[in-house]
This record gives structure tokens, C-alpha cells and sequence, in this order.
């Protein structure tokens, strides 16, 4: 993301950002007695996110800047056929409408902070319980290790290298800790608010400044296309179409229950604002991916012939281009790619938040001191959070091969435990002793896949099938174990869905 325009003003915008995310935090916490001696005030923002709050911070937990600096060029590169970009965007939604209501009554009646105080809850056992925790907290890791990564070329690249790499991590993970440490998820969800605003409106921005770029007649980008490189607009081959399907099942299932967009399930102040939260949540595939999408369309026909290497400049070579159109665009091009920055910083918090929830209620609070103050535990999750972002770091700055190599797993190991997540909710006969073995495997056969260079298996990706089998072994081990014999709990069936049956 390299914008030659940006320089000192770049920075000035950074530094605006950064203060109003230390102040958000510091009048999130101020005055609020409870905030760092309860895990759900917290963790949870006292399970009283309003809708305009709740909305943005699950935006924010589904959409990063890596969606602009990322997608486009994926666009770039393939075509019409990543169209795909808004429809798994558009499944998770459909997937969180599936589980998200029920859970949240349970989750309010049980005072449930993560989302392995329900695996815990429905199977009553720890193997299973401390398998989800160990899979959960992998693709915390791995999320967080990208962002990381993310903020520090995206500060780099936007002060024209003014600001180094290392400097600018620094930086933005010190103002994120602060703002975090003052005020929790309260924070973290006010900040939402800021960079989506920001977000939203920069992106109608970029594409009006990208569509006067080639003349405002999107009809003629299309030919150019078709004429100069018809591969891009033709249909899939079979083998894409199919590794289109397994990204959707992957990403779908896997992105739906991140620790981070679980707790904002449980964050919400009722079950109507969650329900209005998500409704609203279903247009921003279009408004967002699909925007993003049609950018990097665009660019195409802005600068043919670019290799994987240069298409990962193409944000940052068509926000010059904009910027130079007059004034405006300037200052809305300096001012979005702030609000990329800021956006990154905000998923990075939201992962961070998360992450230390689970350091301190599953893995403290659970196996190791489960007899602690809850304000005991508020504080180890704060310091073991800041331990584990300098460890990321490290990885970041001196990545040694193949511990780098086993981060790249994410989704194809979170995605295991999906069966025992949603699955559980509806089936009172999933044994706990089949969700064990199904979630083991699962996760193992993924990885092995991957590690041996068969991340896809004639376009499937290798979590998927892991996860067909997971499901499987659930499945058939719990059809096969006596009713009479099953120690798994279920929770009766919330008020508001007997009422509507």
C-alpha cells in the first residue's frame, strides 16, 4: 500500500486517530466501578451493547482493512469470479441467524463470557472443552498474528515509509493496549463505530473517485475485459466452481463462530437488538465485499499486466490517482486509508479482547486457579494478552519456517469445532464422546493435509474435509451410543421460541 501522496498528512491523520481511540477508551472506563473486577463488564461491555453499538463491532468483527487492501487484488487477479468475496460474506450471516438467537437466551440465563462456557456446559467434559479451547485459541493466534503484520505495512505504506515497519507495530499495539486496558470491550465497540462509519463511507469514495478514472461508465471496463483478458469474465471451470462451494462452507462456518463474534452474541443488550443487529448485517456484503469487489474490477482496466506482486499495490496505486483528481479526494483518500489503518487496529483489539477472555476464564479460571476472584482473572487475561501480542510479534519479525507454516492453519482447524458448537444446540443425542473424536480427527487429517501440500483435494479445501468427517464420526458415533447412557446437557428451548412454534 504504498501512497506516494500521503507523507506528513498521513501522519497527521494517524496521530488524529490514535488520540481519539486513547480517549474513547479512557471515557469508556471512566466511572465504571465494575469494569475491571467482572469479566462479563469487561469482556462484555456488562451485556449492554445498544443496536448502533452492537452493529458496528460485529461490521468491524467481520470486515477488517484487510477487506479493502486484500480482496481487491484478488479481484484483480481472478476475475468475475470473485464474486465469491460476497457470498461467503453474506453465509456467515445466514449461519449466525441459525444459532445466534438460541444461544443468546442460554447464554444470558448461564452467564456464559466465552464461547467454551458452552461446550463446557452442553457435554460436561474437559477433553472435549479443552480441545474447543485449544482450537479456538489457535485461530485467535493466527488472526492476530495477521493483523499485526497488517497495521505495520499499512502505517509504512501510507506515510511513504516516513514511519518504518517496526516502528509503526509499535506504535498502534501501544495505543491499542491502552485503550483496551482502560475500557474493555465497551472500548473496543466504541472504536467499532468510529472506523466503520469510516470505513463505509471511504469506500463509496474510492469507487466514485475509481469509476471518474475510467470515464464513470462501468459497461466499458466490462468490455475492455472481455476483449483484453476473457478468461476474467468467462464462466469457472468446474474444479473453481467447486473450490468456490468449499470456500463457502470454510469461511462460512468457520468465521461464524470466531471466540470475537461469539461474544458479541452475548454482548448484545436483548435478544431484539442481536436479531435488528443482524438484519441490518445481511446489506453489508454488498455495501462492503461487493463495493470492494467491483474496485478491483476496475483496476483492471487502470493497470493491465500487473504479476501477483504489483496487484498488491493496486489500492494504493489507485488512491493516488484519486487523490490527485482535486482537494477533496486528497483529504477522503488520507482520511480512508486512517480509517483502514484504524480498522485493522480495531479487528486486532477485538482478537486480542477475546483471546485474553479465554486466557483468563478457560484457562486460569477453569484448570489452573478455578477458585480466583474475577477480578484476579480480568488481570491475568489482561497481562497474559500483552504477553501473547510480543510473543506474535516475535513470530512477526524473526518467523521461524515451520512454526510460520503450522500459523497459516486457521479456519481448517476453528472449523472443527463447529459440529459441537452449533450441532449441540439442536441435537440432544451428540454424545460428548463422539464430539471428541469427531473434532480430534477433524483437525488432524486438516492439518495433515495441509502440512503435505494438499491444502485443497480436487478443490475441496483440506479443513472441509476434515470437517465431512468430523460430522460424520458425530454423527454416527452418537446414532450408535444408547440414550440411556448420553451425560450431555441441553438446555430447554428458549421462551421466545416456544412462543413463536
Amino acid at each position: 500500500m504504498d501512497l506516494t501522496f500521503a507523507g506528513m498528512d498521513g501522519i497527521i491523520i494517524l496521530t488524529a486517530f490514535a488520540v481519539i481511540m486513547l480517549v474513547i477508551g479512557y471515557f469508556s472506563g471512566r466511572g465504571e466501578k465494575d469494569l475491571h473486577h467482572s469479566l462479563s463488564g469487561y469482556y462484555l461491555a456488562g451485556r449492554n451493547l445498544g443496536f448502533i453499538a452492537l452493529f458496528f463491532t460485529l461490521y468491524a468483527t467481520q470486515y477488517s482493512g484487510n477487506t479493502i487492501v486484500g480482496y481487491a487484488p484478488s479481484a484483480y487477479r481472478t476475475g468475475f469470479s470473485w464474486l465469491q468475496s460476497i457470498s461467503f460474506m453474506t453465509i456467515i450471516i445466514g449461519i449466525y441467524l441459525l444459532f445466534a438467537p438460541r444461544l443468546y437466551v442460554i447464554a444470558k440465563r448461564k452467564n456464559f463470557v466465552t464461547p467454551t462456557d458452552w461446550i463446557e456446559h452442553r457435554f460436561k467434559s474437559k477433553a472435549v472443552t479443552l480441545l474447543s479451547i485449544f482450537l479456538m485459541l489457535w485461530g485467535l493466534g493466527n488472526y492476530l498474528l495477521e493483523q499485526l503484520v497488517a497495521i505495520g505495512q499499512a502505517v509504512s505504506g501510507m506515510t511513504g515509509g516516513t514511519v518504518p515497519y517496526q516502528v509503526a507495530v509499535l506504535v498502534f499495539i501501544f495505543v491499542m493496549l491502552a485503550y483496551e486496558w482502560m475500557g474493555g470491550m465497551k472500548a473496543v465497540a466504541f472504536t467499532d463505530v468510529m472506523q466503520g462509519l469510516v470505513l463505509m463511507v471511504g469506500i463509496i469514495v474510492f469507487l466514485i473517485g475509481g469509476l471518474y478514472l475510467v470515464g464513470g461508465n462501468f459497461a466499458d471496463v466490462t468490455r475492455y475485459i472481455n476483449e483484453m483478458e476473457p478468461a476474467k469474465t468467462a464462466v469457472p471451470p468446474m474444479d473453481v466452481s467447486i473450490n468456490w462451494f468449499s470456500m463457502l462452507l470454510l469461511v462460512g462456518l468457520g468465521a461464524s463462530i470466531y471466540p470475537h463474534a461469539v461474544q458479541r452474541i452475548y454482548s448484545a443488550q436483548s435478544e431484539k437488538t442481536l436479531k435488528k443487529s443482524f438484519s441490518r448485517m445481511a446489506w453489508m456484503p454488498p455495501i462492503t465485499t461487493g463495493l470492494v469487489f467491483v474496485i478491483g474490477i476496475i483496476a483492471i482496466m487502470l493497470y493491465p499486466g500487473l504479476d501477483t506482486r504489483g496487484s498488491e499495490q493496486i489500492v494504493g496505486f489507485m488512491a493516488n490517482d484519486i487523490a490527485a483528481i482535486n482537494p477533496f479526494f486528497y483529504w477522503m483518500m488520507i482520511i480512508f486509508f486512517g480509517g483502514i489503518v484504524a480498522a485493522i487496529v480495531s479487528t486486532a483489539d477485538s482478537v486480542l479482547l477475546s483471546f485474553s477472555s479465554m486466557l483468563s476464564n478457560d484457562v486460569y479460571g477453569k484448570f489452573i486457579n478455578p477458585g480466583a476472584s474475577e477480578h484476579k482473572k480480568v488481570m491475568v487475561g489482561k497481562i497474559g494478552g500483552i504477553i501473547a501480542v510480543f510473543l506474535l510479534l516475535w513470530i512477526a519479525w524473526n518467523p521461524p519456517g515451520t512454526l510460520y507454516e503450522i500459523f497459516v492453519l486457521k479456519f481448517e482447524l476453528l472449523v472443527q469445532v463447529f459440529p459441537a458448537f452449533v450441532l449441540g444446540l439442536y441435537w440432544k443425542r451428540l454424545d460428548k464422546h463422539s464430539v471428541f473424536w469427531g473434532m480430534l480427527i477433524g483437525a488432524l487429517l486438516a492439518g495433515f493435509l495441509t502440512f503435505t501440500g494438499h491444502k485443497t483435494v480436487y478443490g475441496i479445501h483440506g479443513g472441509v474435509v476434515g470437517l465431512a468427517l468430523n460430522f460424520l464420526i458425530c454423527v454416527a458415533g452418537s446414532l450408535l451410543v444408547p440414550v440411556s447412557k448420553k451425560s450431555s446437557v441441553i438446555e430447554d428451548e428458549p421462551m421466545s421460541l416456544k412462543m413463536k412454534a
